[in-house]
C-alpha cells in the first residue's frame, strides 16, 4: 500500500525556516482534514481513520512510541457532557451543610477529648464526589437486585455521618459521640467504617489501606457468580469503591486490577480521589499521579475517565485555538499544582500563565477570576457526566479519576497543605471564614461553640435529600441482614465419619474434602457451598470435585481440555461452583469474604470453604482476615498441610508452626486443630448451625494435614456421642484412658492435629517405664483458654460467691485426671502454654519452635523434639520434678533413645 506525495518541493532542499513553515502548514492541513471527518462522519469514523493511519505508519517503519496516556484534560469534553438533572442550588446548600457539620463534629470531639482524632481534609476533597452519588446514583436496599455496594473512603466517614444527621438518622447527641463508642449515654459513631461496631450501618471496613480495592473487585465478581449460578436475580447492581491516590501504593490496591478486566466486571466502578496528597505530603510531586494511574489501568484493560478541570477552564480551552493550555497542562507536575491550590490566583497568574501567549488568554481576568479555575472533582456537572458514562459502559470495569484539593475550603491551615491529613482542629477565625464560605446562618457565638447546623425536617434541603434517596431505594449506608436460613443436615449426616476409616488410611485433608463433597450433594444446603482454592485443588485432593461441580468462569469453556474424556477432566463453566483463583491468597481471601458476607449483602447464605496451604494463608492474608472479622463474615478457612512436620521435603518456607497463634488474635474467629475425621465433621456441623441457622457472627479456622493414617471411630467407652461432641467443640476430651488403673506413676498426655500419632506411640513406650498415661485430644487451645479466662474474670468480679470451675480445670483436675500433664503439638509451644495458670498443676509443653527443614517427617519430629521418644522424656522429667522418680530414670530414657543432650535447641538452629 503506497500513496503519492503531493506536488511539493523536497523537504531536504529547504532551509530550516522554510522547513518549519512547511511543517506547520502540513500539520494544519491534517488537523483541518480530521476536523472535517469529525463534523461530517462523527467520532467513530475519526477513530477508525486514526487507527488505519497508525497501522499504515507502523507497517512503513515510522518510529511511533506507544502511549498509554491521553492528554492531561477531561476525558469527556463539554460537548458530550449531559445536562445535570438535579436542583443544583439545593444540592449546593446540602453540601455546605454537610461540610460544616463534618468539621464541627471532629473539632467538637477533640475539644471534649484532646487527641481523640478524626479527619477533616479527605471529606473536604470528596464532598462533591459523594454527594453526586448520593443524590443521583447510589441505589439502596429498596432497589432490590439493583442495589449497589459502596466502599467509602475510610477517612471521609465524618461526611457520611453528617449526611445521616441531615437525613434525621442521627441526632446531635450521637454526633457528639464520634469516636466515643463506650459512652453510657448511648451508641457512638466509630472512627471509620466498622460493621462490627455499627452492624446496622456500615457494610465494609475500608480504612486499612489497600484492602478496599481488592475486596471491591471480588465483590463485583461474586455478584456475577451469584447471578450466573441463579442464586441471585440478574440485575444492574454496581460496586462503587472510593479510593485515595496515596492508597494506590499498597500492593493490594492494584494487585487484582488485571483480574477485574479479565472477568469483564462492568459492574465495578473505582472512583480514585486524586487530591495529590497522602499523609505526609504530595503523592507524586515530581510527576502527575493521574497520568500514572491512567496508564496503569488502561494497560490493564479498564475504561478510564479523567475528571481533571472544572467548567471554568472550558472558557479558556474554547478560545485556545493553538492548544497552548493543553501543552501547559502537560508540563505541570503535582508539586506545582499543589502550590496553586494552596496560594490561589496570584500564584496561578505568575507561575502557570508564564508566557505572553498564555497571559493573553487571561487578559482582563482578575486574581478573583483565576481563583474560580478549579479542579474537576469539585464540579458536579463534570462528576455527573463521568458517573453517567461509567454506569452505561459495558465489557470492562471503569475507573474515574477526579482531581480534587485536599482540605478544600478549610482555609490556609489545611487546604492543599502537607499537614492537611493530620489537621483535627481549626481556629475561630478559620471557622468563621468557613461559615461565610458555606453561607450558613450561624452567629459568631454559634461558630465559637461549634454548633451543628440543621435546617429542620421540613426544610427544602432535607426534603430534597430524602426524596432523592427514596427514589434511589432508601438511605445509605445501611446493613440489613435478611436471608433464608438453610436446613442444616443433622448428626446422622455425619455418622459415617464417626465410624472411622477401617483399614483405609486417610488424611484429615482428604476427610475434609469428603465432608465438603457430601455437603455439595445435599439437596437443601448443597447449592450454597462455595469451595475456594488458590491453584491447589490437586494438591488438596479436590480435583475430583472439578468435573462434578465445575470451576466458575464467566466465559464458560471455550476450548477442549487436554484431559477431555477422562473421569477427572478439567471443567470450566458459567455456572461452575468452585472458585479456582490462581496463585493469589489475597484474591482467594477476598473471594471468601465476598461469599462469607453474601448473607448480609445479597440475602444469600453462601458457605465458603477456602482451602489453602496453612503457612501461605494465615501468615499472608492476616489483614484481610481481620477485615473479614470486622464485617462479620461467616464460613470456613481450612489450613491444609498443617503443622511444622507434616509437609515432608518442603522446608522452611512451607512448614507451618504458627498459624494457630495468628488466628488466635482475631476475636470472633474460632480456631481448631483436629486430629481425626469425626472431629472435623463435628466442627463443620456445629459451625454451620451457629453461623447460618443461629445467626452468630463468627467464622472458623480449621487445620487439616496431609498425613495418611487410619481414622479411628469415635470412642465407644460408655460415653454418648453427644458427650464427645461437646468436648470436641469445647476444646478437649479424653480420647483414650489407660487400662492400667493400679500403676502409681500416671500421666495425662494432651495432643492435637498431626502430633496425635507421636502421643499414641508415647503411651505405649511409657508402659515400659512403668507409667500409665491417658490420652486427650485437644481440638482447640483457644476455646479452652478463652473459657478459662472468662471463668477467671467471673470469679474475680464476684469475690463473695462460690468460685466457678472452668471446663479445662474440671477436665484436668487431679481427681479426674491424676498424674503429670504433658502436651505435644505440631505448633509452637506458646499455644499450649496459655493453659498454665488455669490448672491445679503445671502443664509441660512440647512444640515446634524454630524454622523448618527439608526433611522427612520422622527426622523433622526428632529435630523439633516432638516425636514419641521426646514425649516420653518430657513425661519422665515432669515426674522427676514432681518427686515421683529419680533423675537416673530420665537419664536412662535419654540414653535408651539415643538423644544427644548437648545438641542445640531447634529454635536456635
Amino acid at each position: 500500500m503506497t500513496t503519492q506525495p503531493p506536488n511539493r518541493p523536497p523537504r531536504q532542499g529547504l532551509n530550516a525556516g522554510d522547513r518549519e513553515q512547511l511543517n506547520t502548514v502540513e500539520t494544519q492541513e491534517w488537523l483541518d482534514s480530521l476536523a472535517y471527518v469529525f463534523a461530517d462522519a462523527g467520532d467513530n469514523r475519526a477513530a477508525q481513520l486514526l487507527e488505519d493511519l497508525d497501522h499504515y505508519a507502523y507497517f512503513h517503519g515510522a518510529p511511533i512510541t506507544f502511549k498509554q496516556n491521553t492528554p492531561y484534560i477531561n476525558t469527556i469534553d463539554v460537548e458530550h457532557q449531559p445536562e445535570y438533572p438535579g436542583d443544583a442550588e439545593t444540592e449546593r446548600k446540602i453540601r455546605n451543610i454537610i461540610r460544616w457539620n463534618a468539621v464541627a463534629m471532629v473539632i467538637r470531639a477533640n475539644k471534649a477529648s484532646d487527641g481523640i482524632g478524626g479527619h477533616l481534609s479527605t471529606y473536604a476533597s470528596a464532598a462533591e464526589l459523594l454527594e453526586v452519588g448520593f443524590n443521583h446514583f447510589f441505589r439502596g436496599a429498596g432497589a432490590g437486585q439493583d442495589r449497589d455496594l459502596i466502599f467509602y473512603q475510610g477517612h471521609a466517614s465524618p461526611g457520611v455521618y453528617s449526611r445521616s444527621f441531615l437525613e434525621g438518622r442521627f441526632d446531635e447527641a450521637r454526633m457528639n459521640r464520634f469516636r466515643r463508642e463506650l459512652s453510657p449515654e448511648g451508641p457512638g459513631l466509630s472512627s471509620y467504617p466498622h460493621p462490627w461496631l455499627m452492624p446496622d450501618y456500615w457494610e465494609f471496613p475500608t480504612v486499612s489501606m489497600g484492602l478496599g480495592p481488592i475486596q471491591a473487585i471480588y465483590q463485583a465478581r461474586f455478584i456475577k457468580y451469584l447471578e450466573n449460578r441463579s442464586l441471585k436475580p440478574k440485575g444492574d447492581a454496581k460496586v462503587w469503591a472510593f479510593l485515595g491516590d496515596g492508597e494506590m501504593d499498597e500492593p493490594q490496591s492494584i494487585g487484582a486490577i488485571r483480574f477485574a478486566a479479565y472477568e469483564n466486571l462492568d459492574n465495578l466502578i473505582f472512583v480514585l480521589n486524586a487530591n495529590l496528597q497522602r499523609l505526609d505530603g504530595p503523592v507524586r510531586a515530581n510527576s502527575k499521579v493521574i497520568q500514572e494511574f491512567e496508564a496503569l489501568f488502561r494497560g490493564a484493560g479498564w475504561n478510564v475517565i479523567k475528571v481533571i478541570w472544572d467548567g471554568k477552564w472550558d472558557e479558556l480551552l474554547e478560545k485556545d485555538y493553538n492548544g497552548l493550555i493543553v501543552k501547559r497542562f502537560e508540563l505541570l507536575v503535582d508539586g506545582e499544582s499543589q502550590r496553586y491550590a494552596a496560594f490561589g490566583g496570584k500564584e496561578l497568574r505568575e507561575k502557570f500563565f508564564n508566557t505572553p501567549e498564555l497571559r493573553a488568554l487571561i487578559d482582563g481576568w482578575s486574581d478573583a477570576d483565576l481563583e474560580l479555575l478549579n479542579r474537576g472533582g469539585h464540579d458536579v456537572n463534570k462528576i455527573y457526566a463521568a458517573y453517567a458514562a461509567a454506569i452505561k459502559h459495558k465489557g470492562s470495569p471503569t475507573i474515574i479519576i477526579p482531581r480534587t484539593v485536599k482540605g478544600y475550603g478549610l482555609g490556609e491551615s489545611a487546604q492543599a497543605r502537607n499537614v492537611a491529613h493530620q489537621v483535627k482542629k481549626l481556629d475561630f477565625t478559620t471557622m468563621k471564614n468557613l461559615r461565610d464560605l458555606l453561607e450558613l446562618p450561624l452567629t459568631d457565638d454559634q461558630v465559637e461553640h461549634l454548633e451543628y447546623y440543621h435546617p429542620g425536617a421540613d426544610s427544602p434541603e432535607v426534603k430534597y435529600a430524602l426524596e432523592r434517596r427514596a427514589a434511589l431505594g432508601g438511605t445509605i449506608p445501611a446493613r440489613k441482614v435478611e436471608y433464608p436460613h438453610p436446613t442444616v443436615p443433622n448428626g446422622e449426616f455425619y455418622e459415617e465419619f464417626a465410624k472411622g476409616s477401617g483399614e483405609r488410611t486417610v488424611s484429615t485433608t482428604m476427610a475434609a474434602v469428603n465432608i465438603i463433597s457430601k455437603l455439595l450433594r445435599d439437596k437443601q444446603l448443597g447449592k450454597y457451598i462455595v469451595p475456594i482454592v488458590p491453584d491447589e485443588a490437586r494438591t488438596f485432593g479436590m480435583d475430583a470435585l472439578v468435573p462434578r461441580i465445575g470451576i466458575y468462569s464467566p466465559r464458560g469453556q471455550t476450548y477442549t481440555p487436554v484431559d477431555s474424556g477422562s473421569l477427572m477432566a478439567y471443567k470450566e463453566s458459567v455456572d461452575g461452583q468452585m472458585l479456582e483463583e490462581g496463585i493469589t491468597e489475597d484474591g482467594a481471601m477476598a473471594s471468601w469474604i465476598a461469599a462469607g458476607t453474601a448473607y448480609a449483602n445479597h440475602g444469600v447464605p453462601t458457605i465458603p470453604f477456602f482451602v489453602f496451604y496453612s503457612m501461605f494463608g494465615m501468615q499472608r492474608v492476616g489483614d484481610l482476615v481481620w477485615a473479614a472479622a470486622d464485617q462479620r463474615a461467616r464460613g470456613f478457612l481450612l489450613g491444609a498441610t498443617a503443622g511444622r512436620t507434616t509437609l515432608a521435603g518442603e522446608g522452611l518456607q512451607h512448614q507451618d508452626g504458627n498459624s494457630l497463634l495468628q488466628a488466635y488474635v482475631v476475636p470472633n474467629l474460632k480456631v481448631y486443630d483436629p486430629a481425626f475425621a469425626y472431629e472435623l465433621a463435628v466442627i463443620f456441623e456445629h459451625g454451620i448451625q451457629r453461623m447460618y441457622v443461629d445467626g452468630i457472627d463468627e467464622f472458623y479456622y480449621v487445620t487439616i494435614d496431609n498425613e495418611n493414617e487410619v481414622q479411628p471411630p469415635m470412642p465407644d467407652d460408655g460415653r454418648t456421642h453427644e458427650d464427645i461432641r461437646e468436648g470436641i467443640i469445647k476444646g478437649m476430651y479424653r480420647f483414650q484412658a489407660s487400662a492400667d488403673k493400679d500403676t502409681k506413676l500416671r500421666a495425662q498426655l494432651l495432643a492435637s492435629g498431626p502430633a496425635m500419632g507421636a502421643a499414641q506411640e508415647a503411651v505405649k513406650l511409657l508402659e515400659g517405664y512403668g507409667v500409665a498415661a491417658d490420652l486427650w485430644s485437644v481440638t482447640s487451645y483457644k476455646e479452652l483458654h478463652q473459657q478459662a479466662l472468662l471463668t477467671q474474670r467471673r470469679n474475680m468480679l464476684h469475690p463473695t460467691e462460690e468460685p466457678e470451675v472452668s471446663y479445662l480445670a474440671a477436665q484436668l483436675s487431679a481427681e479426674n485426671a491424676p498424674g503429670v500433664l504433658v502436651s505435644v503439638s505440631d505448633y509452637i509451644k506458646l499455644g499450649a502454654d496459655g493453659l498454665n495458670g488455669h490448672l491445679d498443676r503445671k502443664l509441660w509443653t512440647l512444640g515446634t519452635d524454630g524454622f523448618g527443614r527439608s526433611e522427612a517427617r520422622e527426622e523433622l519430629r526428632d529435630f523439633f523434639e516432638v516425636d514419641a521418644k521426646h514425649v516420653v522424656v518430657a513425661v519422665l522429667y515432669a515426674l522427676l520434678r514432681d518427686g515421683q522418680v529419680k533423675g537416673e530414670v530420665v537419664a536412662k530414657a535419654i540414653a535408651d533413645f539415643g538423644i544427644d543432650p548437648e545438641r542445640a535447641a531447634p529454635v536456635l538452629r
